[in-house]
């Protein structure tokens, strides 16, 4: 799972940096009223937080409308984005274009209702960077860095054979286990370079990705990002498996019963700020311990890390954003529970 995510967040990094490195396309279309909502719902359907909080940044500054804001926050869905891809491509993309057209439309309903200026902070406001202590002329990388640079390759070949359901011990002709004691090895390296890179003290450092160095090298970033969900994955998967195992729970029972407030568990956990919820509910839902329509309520409400420069930055516009992505997550969810999952 990790090499998958690594990988898709190199491409990502990659061709950001190559498209549009100096800013030029988004001066473009800030001209251009009529296309900002556009704009913004294709900058929250992107993997990750990235194209959410600039639109966040564009509306305080007074380039974007709060219809963009809504739009932005409806369609994206965060770092959870990248693991869905990665996992369930299918499944990825579908939610990716579904964010899309809805958050277009809401940032248009929104736009017709309130107008480009409703709820636009009147004084301007410093926006809160993150320091970085290693600002080099050179791309900054440091051992978790270099770790992902030399891993990803062989991680993406072992991840595809296992993928085409063929054992790898057996095919690099090592003893039984290997694979397995290797890869739990690398996992614990990976949660422990995440541990050390801050100090988590603050619930956005639990379940917020951690900042980004202006000239960090493409594989500082990518190892970032995927140690960040590798932890929320494995502890997704261990309070998981450890709640079956301790409590016996018959998972066919309990979606029996609870079937019907499942779209609206994952609406809620939705409204949580971070990736780190947004991303245990995604390791679910591939893990068959949730259904499709708590997957897509979770992935229309959730803000990813861009609500934490919202609330920082327009806490009003960033609150009445969230209730507004909330309604359509409630009705896509439960569009889909009644028309396929019943």
């Amino acid at each position: 799972m990790a090499a998958y995510v690594a990988v898709t967040l190199a491409l990502f990094h990659f061709l950001a940096e190559k498209f549009d490195r100096n800013g030029a396309l988004l001066n473009t279309l800030m001209r251009h009223k009529n296309l900002q909502v556009l704009f913004a719902s294709f900058m929250g359907a992107l993997p990750g937080c990235g194209g959410a909080i600039v639109v966040i940044t564009q509306f305080v500054r007074g380039n974007l409308s709060f219809g963009s804001v809504v739009a932005v926050l409806t369609a994206t869905m965060g770092d959870a984005a990248f693991l869905l891809l990665a996992t369930k491509p299918q499944d990825g993309v579908f939610m990716l274009v579904l964010g899309f057209f809805v958050g277009l439309v809401s940032g248009r309903v929104v736009d017709a209702l309130h107008g480009d200026s409703f709820l636009r902070p009147k004084a301007k406001q410093q926006e809160n960077k993150a320091a970085c202590k290693q600002d080099y002329k050179k791309p900054y990388i440091s051992a978790q860095g270099r770790f992902w640079q030399w891993a990803v390759v062989p991680a993406l070949a072992v991840a595809l054979i296992g993928s085409f359901q063929m054992d790898v011990d057996t095919v690099f002709s090592l003893p039984a286990g290997t694979t397995e004691s290797i890869g739990a090895a690398l996992a614990i390296l990976s949660v422990t370079f995440w541990a050390m890179q801050r100090e988590a003290n603050t619930y956005e450092s639990v379940v917020g990705e951690d900042p980004k160095c202006q000239h960090a090298h493409l594989f500082q970033r990518v190892a970032q990002d995927t140690n960040f969900v590798t932890v929320w994955v494995i502890a997704a998967f261990l309070a998981f498996e450890l709640t079956i195992m301790v409590f016996h729970i018959d998972l066919a029972g309990v979606f029996g019963h609870w079937a019907p407030m499942m779209p609206l568990l994952g609406v809620l956990v939705g409204l949580l700020p971070g990736c780190g919820p947004q991303i245990l509910v995604t390791s679910l839902y591939i893990s068959g311990a949730v259904p499709m329509s708590a997957q897509i309520g979770n992935a229309i409400s959730n803000d990813g890390d861009a609500l934490f420069p919202a609330i920082a930055l327009a806490p009003k516009a960033a609150l009445v954003a969230t209730v507004y992505s909330t309604i359509p997550a409630l009705l896509f969810a439960y569009s889909y529970y009644f028309l396929v999952e019943m």
